[in-house]
């Protein structure tokens, strides 16, 4: 335990706050995207968890604190405090490879892969179609359902799709 009474990261409450599913992408949970930052519990059935939202005006922020608490709770945490933390700000190299996957499985092209910390960053030419593969796409719209994606089409297979903005 440390100084606040609080035991480390319980694997039990960890794995039910990391399956809740992102609110506007619902192909992936709050741990896919990274958004999930820490769950400690103390010996008396309190949880308490750390988010970062993908922007600090995502919309998102209080239908998953809701659904946090809501799960915790029916779990049996007695309290559960939901804490929005904005530093250090979200990246898209947050998203976990299963992330990614779940993106481009349900249509949804994922940023490009997670750059290694003082590595090269890596310069994305295109957005690959999620659908076929075609490297042939184009930006319809800087803003698609969501802040955080673009509407774009491809050239190939003419679907238009969404892009999660890589940040």
């Amino acid at each position: 335990m440390n100084e606040s009474g609080s035991a480390t990261t319980t694997r039990s409450a960890w794995d039910i706050a990391a399956a809740v599913p992102d609110p506007e992408l619902p192909v992936v949970t709050i741990g896919d995207l990274g958004i999930l930052r820490d769950v400690t519990e103390n010996d008396t059935g309190c949880v308490h968890v750390q988010v970062t939202p993908t922007y600090s005006g995502c919309p998102a922020v209080e239908t998953i604190r809701d659904e946090l608490v809501e799960r915790l709770t029916c779990a049996g945490y007695r309290r559960v405090d939901v804490e929005t933390v904005l530093w250090p700000a979200w990246t898209t190299d947050w998203i976990t490879a299963e992330g990614r996957a779940r993106l481009a499985d349900h249509g949804i092209a994922p940023p490009a892969p997670a750059r290694a910390a003082g590595g090269p960053v890596d310069v994305e030419i295109g957005v690959r179609c999620p659908r076929c593969g075609s490297p042939e796409t184009r930006e319809l719209s800087r803003f698609g359902s969501t802040a955080c994606k673009a509407l774009r089409v491809c050239g190939a297979c003419a679907e238009p799709f969404d892009h999660v903005k890589p940040i």
